[in-house]
């Protein structure tokens, strides 16, 4: 076993001093491309992960302005349905009219109850808007919200 060390001692005293220097700057070499690989793997997963980031606030924004964009059209169905019915009706009472003056009695009670019933709809249609714009914001500056960080408060460092 001593032979054996000697012999191995005997070859690395024998190897010629340019091979360890050639080694010696391989293995330089590679410790200072290590950090950048590990810069470039870093960046690309800081990529994927504002990607998949920015796809979830897409989903988010679209799911949530589809649902309100949806109830205000199914609103808008509904009034066109109401108004419709309530032309239907104007025209069928206007048909038993007997008079000139029945007919502007009539005509001025429809123009009131329309103009009513049309402010309310206005109303109701506005009020939707104005929850889809909130809760599309709310979704929006929830996906974008940056982790709290404690603010330092740049009076106290002691400077």
């Amino acid at each position: 076993m001593t032979a054996h060390i000697e012999n191995h001692t005997m070859k690395a005293a024998n190897t010629p001093q340019p091979r360890r220097r050639d080694v010696a700057e391989e293995n330089v070499a590679q410790a200072d491309e290590n950090p950048e690989k590990m810069r470039a793997v870093a960046a690309e997963a800081a990529r994927f992960v504002a990607a998949a980031e920015a796809a979830h606030f897409v989903k988010d924004t679209y799911s949530t302005t589809f649902n309100g964009t949806q109830e205000y059209s199914t609103k808008v169905l509904e009034f066109a349905h109401l108004n419709t019915n309530a032309a239907f009706e104007y025209v069928r009472q206007l048909s038993s009219v007997k008079s000139p003056a029945e007919f502007f009695a009539l005509s001025n009670d429809r123009v009131r109850q329309q103009f009513e019933i049309l402010f309310r709809q206005a109303q109701e249609l506005t009020a939707i808007a104005r929850k889809v714009t909130v809760a599309t914001t709310e979704s929006a500056k929830a996906s974008t919200k940056l982790p709290d960080a404690p603010l330092r408060d740049s009076s106290k460092r002691g400077l």
